[in-house]
């Protein structure tokens, strides 16, 4: 395997594929890796500075989230990153848990009905979310206070250069490999040149 495919198992998302001819590396990369690892779950603060969400965020999206529609957790967590603009997205180690507590609290409950399970709000989760709307407040909204403007566009920005990334480690020879590593590190140069010439 080549050495920057294997550098690139570290990263959340990679998984193996069978053997295809399409595929000339042969792992197959999910190109969310690049997006979803340092700023996975993490909002921009005053002066652009990242923190955390507040704890109890998860928990109050989750509740306002299934009072529009069932969900599954995965597409809890996407919709949270979209309405955030890509400041919050959780993590499944905070979905999952904060789903299971409301489950006990009998908040919520689970179908698997359709083969793929998903939540919805029970009568008292309506009930509690009617209740406590002002305290529920809008986390999305909050965990994207202090985000610049174009962050959205940067992060789509980002996201393409690395799905870009992963078809050419997949599909390259190694020449094409190398100029793509060339290519990279001349951006990041460039990038920070931006930041000397604003200095």
């Amino acid at each position: 395997m080549h050495t920057l495919t294997a550098r690139l198992r570290a990263y959340p998302g990679f998984h193996q594929m069978g053997r295809h001819g399409h595929h000339r590396h042969g792992p197959h990369l999910d190109p969310r890796a690049f997006w979803h690892g340092p700023w996975r779950g993490m909002a921009f603060g005053p002066g652009g500075r990242r923190g955390r969400a507040r704890r109890g965020d998860v928990r109050a999206a989750i509740l306002l989230l299934l009072e529009e529609e069932p969900r599954n957790g995965y597409q809890l967590m996407e919709e949270i990153e979209n309405r955030s603009g890509g400041a919050w997205r959780p993590s499944p180690g905070s979905v999952y848990p904060a789903l299971a507590q409301l489950e006990d609290e009998a908040l919520i409950r689970s179908d698997e009905s359709a083969g793929r399970r998903s939540f919805e709000l029970t009568d008292e989760g309506r009930t509690y979310v009617a209740d406590n709307r002002e305290s529920l407040g809008s986390p999305w909204d909050e965990a994207g206070d202090g985000v610049p403007s174009e962050f959205a566009e940067l992060r789509a920005l980002i996201g393409q250069v690395g799905m870009a990334t992963l078809q050419v480690v997949q599909s390259g020879d190694d020449k094409q490999i190398d100029e793509a590593k060339k290519v990279l590190g001349d951006t990041r140069k460039s990038l920070y040149r931006i930041l000397a010439e604003a200095d």
